[in-house]
């Protein structure tokens, strides 16, 4: 068994964030580098963002020190992007203090032939037409997930719908399905979204979990139950990582396989949060991962009995 190379097009970025728990002035961010610490401990992963010339060299090292492929990280002249936010008490939702676009207001997708051959393929919740750009340059991938978020749904919702019909799962949380669906209850807004022509659906639900809908399939993971929550920032791209990356690793998308990718998606995310910047995910081990996953099995299995 021979793991799947994966490519991730999204952000890569300096965040300032605060929450109830600490702070950080522009640790590395950014949906790309979340994504890609959370799928490189199931399979390679090669990046395309951008950056400016003043992306710290340290962060660099940190992406080496994974063996993560940045042949595609661009170096434009100006400033990376920037995001300052801050999370209160509840910790559900960040508030963004500030946005710097800077390099990425410009950004286009740039390819290689190495990159359109690779099977497995995330789009970030980058600006829905340059998702399709990049689907047009794809040749056959085997797998492509879709992450969006509720300014392209606003702006752009037949373009968001637009990709969603043509990736293989779309990536979602709670508000933006119902934004996209028109539908206030989550199972119908799944059954609204298939309807609307999505292959299959993940709804992240938070600390409640996420739910996978299909015309096929059907099954709900729990949360990881976290004590050291620190910052939910990227535990979205990280559920993704672990998600892909699991199916990567195994070259399969049956419903066995989907449930097990669930778990690790959920793991990564539990693992992201527990730190500031994705330094919890660069740093775990494959015992730990392997640890969180067993947990969560023990937390939803049991036997059935006769019951009348």
């Amino acid at each position: 068994m021979t793991p799947q190379r994966i490519l991730v097009v999204g952000s890569v970025a300096l965040d300032t964030i605060r929450t109830p728990y600490g702070q950080a002035e522009e640790a590395l961010g950014g949906s790309a580098s979340y994504f890609s610490f959370s799928a490189c401990h199931f399979s390679p992963v090669s990046v395309v963002a951008v950056v400016g010339q003043d992306f710290p060299v340290t962060h660099r090292d940190t992406f080496a020190s994974r063996d993560i492929d940045l042949a595609g990280l661009e170096e434009a002249p100006g400033r990376t992007f920037r995001w300052r936010g801050e999370y209160m008490a509840e910790l559900g939702h960040a508030h963004t203090l500030e946005t710097q676009l800077n390099v990425f207001a410009d950004f286009h997708p740039r390819l290689t032939d190495a990159h359109r051959r690779i099977p497995y393929v995330f789009l970030a919740n980058i600006d829905p037409e340059l998702q399709l750009e990049v689907l047009s340059q794809m040749r056959k991938p085997r797998l492509v997930l879709s992450d969006t978020m509720n300014y392209w749904i606003a702006r752009k919702p037949d373009k968001v719908l637009e990709v969603l019909r043509r990736v293989d799962v779309a990536l979602l949380n709670e508000e933006e399905a119902r934004a996209l669906a028109g539908e206030t209850h989550l199972t119908r807004a799944a059954e609204r979204l298939l309807e609307q022509g999505a292959h299959a659906v993940i709804i992240k639900k938070g600390e409640h979990g996420a739910l996978y809908h299909s015309h096929d399939e059907r099954f709900l993971t729990p949360a990881y139950p976290v004590v050291a929550l620190t910052d939910p920032t990227g535990a979205g791209d990280s559920f993704a990582g672990g998600f892909v990356g699991l199916l990567a690793r195994l070259d399969r998308g049956d419903g066995a396989a989907l449930r097990q990718a669930m778990a690790c998606g959920t793991a990564m995310a539990s693992l992201a949060i527990e730190a500031f910047s994705p330094a919890r995910l660069v740093e775990t081990t494959r015992e730990e991962l392997e640890g969180r996953v067993r947990e969560l099995h023990e937390l939803v299995h049991y036997d059935l009995f006769p019951m009348f």
